[in-house]
């Protein structure tokens, strides 16, 4: 078992100065250090155009780009860098894994991916320029996996594949574009109709009223259906599925079969975060193990977040943090069944190696 931790990152003002603490937290870090071995293979198969990004990001959510512009200037790195590790727009994604579930006032979220891309950063954002509050992990610094706002907004994400991709954003630049800019599943819906894909992903959007919409999306085609739980397959567009679809379908039944017995969002938890139940995954090397299950209570505005398995939830009232009040933690602990390097922890998280 390995020991692992997220880092509780807390921030009221405005995008462009979240930015400049942000770049002076990645200074120097493991994070920045592996990222830059890790583009030593993995090398970009295009030039970032920084007006393209600009007009593509500002579009959509103008903050953002002040954020880019923050860490631009904190990390003096040029502006192509920074929107290569940071910008969300027209980047690769390798597979990972997923699974979602929604209920009585609740979303739950198995994130299933590899070590060597976990950032360990849970973010608390305010902007005092524009922009909703979001509470939520982040995934690139910018992006975030899933997250809430501050209108109790709850998103996740799916992948799919990422055949054919398309000009457009990747996953986690699409998850903060959301919860930055619209304040229910219709707007939230409408967007991802509007913003332009890289890959083919499932967005599944909560809010307040209890409804639940699965965004289907390619670069060619969005769908959009109501439904309770999400894998790592589509039901509309199943023209766009992989071909390996007997463990998504397995942690789908799995959520069906138990869903009307569940009694709450602490059920739905323990379901997707106990390593007994079938949908936690130690699949670390296959970019499908679960590293974090995550939960979002719009109502009560409250999230809730595990690092690994078999464990109670830290639980974080986002509601008394908007209003002023501090978490007192900084760290959030867990372990994960692995020897893979973390990247934001370990010397080595790069793929010169397994």
């Amino acid at each position: 078992m390995k020991e692992i931790y997220s880092e509780i990152i807390q921030f009221r003002g405005s995008h462009y100065e979240f930015g400049f603490m942000q770049g002076e937290k990645l200074k120097d870090s493991l994070i920045v250090k592996n990222r830059e071995n890790q583009w030593k293979v993995r090398k970009p198969r295009f030039t970032v155009e920084v007006e393209e990004v600009k007009q593509a990001i500002t579009r959509f959510a103008p903050g953002v780009w002040e954020e880019l512009l923050g860490l631009q200037a904190s990390l003096q790195w040029p502006m192509e860098r920074v929107l290569m590790e940071f910008g969300g727009y027209r980047l690769d994604y390798v597979r990972s894994g997923c699974s979602i579930l929604t209920g009585d006032y609740y979303l739950i979220r198995n994130y299933d991916y590899h070590p060597k891309t976990y950032e360990g950063r849970y973010v608390f954002f305010q902007p005092t320029d524009q922009g909703y509050a979001i509470v939520g992990p982040s995934q690139r610094v910018t992006g975030r996996m899933d997250g809430m706002n501050e209108k109790g907004l709850a998103l996740g994400y799916n992948f799919m594949h990422r055949k054919n991709p398309g000009d457009g954003f990747i996953c986690c630049m699409i998850g903060r574009l959301i919860l930055e800019t619209c304040a229910n599943v219709d707007e939230a819906v409408a967007m991802l109709k509007e913003i332009p894909h890289r890959h083919s992903f499932s967005y599944i959007v909560y809010d307040v009223s209890g409804e639940t919409y699965v965004v289907e999306t390619s670069p060619r085609r969005v769908e959009v259906r109501k439904s309770n739980a999400c894998t790592n397959h589509f039901e509309i567009m199943k023209h766009e599925n992989p071909h390996h679809l007997v463990d998504s379908n397995r942690r789908l039944e799995i959520m069906e079969k138990h869903r009307d017995n569940l009694a709450g969002a602490h059920d739905a938890f323990r379901l997707l975060n106990d390593s007994d139940k079938g949908i936690f995954s130690t699949l670390y090397g296959s970019w499908a193990g679960t590293i974090h299950t995550t939960a979002y209570l719009p109502r009560e505005r409250k999230a809730w977040i595990a690092l690994g398995s078999d464990k109670k939830p830290i639980e974080f009232d986002f509601a008394a943090w908007l209003s002023g009040t501090d978490i007192k933690l900084d760290k959030i602990t867990g372990e994960i069944d692995t020897d893979i390097p973390f990247v934001h922890m370990d010397e080595g998280a790069d793929w010169f190696r397994r």
